[in-house]
This record gives structure tokens, C-alpha cells and sequence, in this order.
């Protein structure tokens, strides 16, 4: 995946999609923009383990390819927003340590994190599925390609970056997914229509030992 970025249409059906959104939104405020540390949730995890997903992964980082962290993101008329151009930095880790290539750290909803240096972030693939189509008009993934391989960039590094190179708009129907390097320097804008796009978005590692001493925490 020398893009850092992989568009696998059809994954899930449509109506499997729909019961994600059901389990997971039902009853919750539609001005929310997602929902956090989702890996303790039984519908996640029975999704982040089916094989078709398993598969995708394993393409990336291996055999050992385990799920550890999801994110439910929601754009609708009610809760839109846009992201600038950034890459994802930080993992979930089980304890704090001392270690000039680890941080800043913070603490979100009660689980530790750490912005990662480049050897850890290597070791994971994001996979994004998409639980409604991903239009040009409803704030679409959008990725500048390459440049997971130029390692952990500052903001000013990232803002150039997005200024001398051309991206590319994900357009992904119901049920697919993006498989992602977390290196990779991606945005989003607002929707302009109002339709919802919601993904779940599932990380996986290698293994959740990084080293003997660095574990990722699940979330």
C-alpha cells in the first residue's frame, strides 16, 4: 500500500450497517460528533473480530493483526464539523513511562494516551467502515497520498505538505471500508447536504506489546 490508503468497497451489507448505527446511536443526542473508546461495546467487538475485517487488516500488519481502539464518527445537519489536515499521532497505552520518543500525554475518558513516534505507529492499520455512503457532498475522508512515509511531521511540516500536494476525496459506497496508515495526512471538510455519514472507525496493531514494556490499552 504504497498510497497509505486502500478503498475496499462491499465489506459489510447495508442492512448490517444499519444495525451498527441502530446498536450504537439509539437513544443518543444527534448533535453528538461520535463516540469515544468504543472497544468495550459488544456490537464493536463482534464487528472489529469478524473475519472479513480480520482479513483486511492482516493484508496490512500480519497474522498477529488485533483490534484495539474505535471511534464512531457522525456528521449530520445537526452535528457537522470539519477536520483539518493532521495525522493520528496517539495510542492508547495501559501505563505511563519515561522515554524521549513518547509524548505529550493525556488522559481521555479515563484512559491514558501518548503521542507515538513513528516505529509503533507503523505497526497499526485504521479501518474505516463506512455505515452510510461517503459522497463528495457529505464531508468525505480526504487524504494526501504518500506521505505516511515522511514520518511523525509537526503542524507547520503537515500544513505544507497539505499546500504543495494535491489530495484525494474517498468516496466510499454503504458498507465499505478505507484501510489506512495513521501517518497518513488526512482532513475533512463539512457536509453540504443533509445526509448522514457515519463511520466506525477500527484500529489494529500487530500485537498490543509494542516492546516489554509498552502495551496498548484497549479502547
Amino acid at each position: 500500500m504504497s498510497s497509505g490508503f486502500s478503498i475496499i468497497e462491499n465489506v459489510l451489507l447495508p442492512e448490517e450497517c444499519g444495525e451498527i448505527c441502530n446498536s450504537l446511536l439509539r437513544g443518543a443526542d444527534e448533535k453528538r460528533a461520535g463516540m469515544r473508546s468504543l472497544m468495550h461495546h459488544p456490537v464493536v467487538i463482534e464487528v472489529a473480530n469478524d473475519d472479513r475485517l480480520s482479513r483486511i487488516a492482516q493484508e496490512f500488519i500480519g497474522k498477529g493483526a488485533i483490534p484495539f481502539r474505535a471511534t464512531l464518527f457522525q456528521k449530520t445537519g445537526r452535528a457537522n464539523w470539519l477536520v483539518p489536515w493532521h495525522q493520528d499521532t496517539a495510542l492508547p497505552l495501559e501505563k505511563k513511562f519515561h522515554s524521549n520518543e513518547w509524548g505529550p500525554w493525556s488522559i481521555k475518558e479515563g484512559i491514558l494516551y501518548a503521542h507515538a513516534p513513528a516505529w509503533a505507529l507503523e505497526r497499526v492499520i485504521a479501518l474505516r467502515i463506512h455505515l452510510d455512503p461517503s459522497t463528495a457532498e457529505n464531508g468525505p475522508l480526504r487524504v494526501i497520498p504518500a506521505t505516511h512515509e515522511s514520518g511523525v511531521l509537526n503542524d507547520y511540516e503537515v500544513i505544507q505538505y497539505a499546500r504543495e500536494h494535491g489530495h484525494v476525496n474517498c468516496l466510499v459506497g454503504i458498507g465499505g471500508v478505507i484501510a489506512m496508515r495513521p501517518l497518513l495526512i488526512h482532513a475533512s471538510s463539512k457536509i453540504n447536504v443533509d445526509l448522514p455519514r457515519r463511520v466506525l472507525h477500527i484500529e489494529y496493531a500487530d500485537s498490543l506489546d509494542l516492546t516489554d514494556q509498552i502495551q496498548l490499552a484497549l479502547a
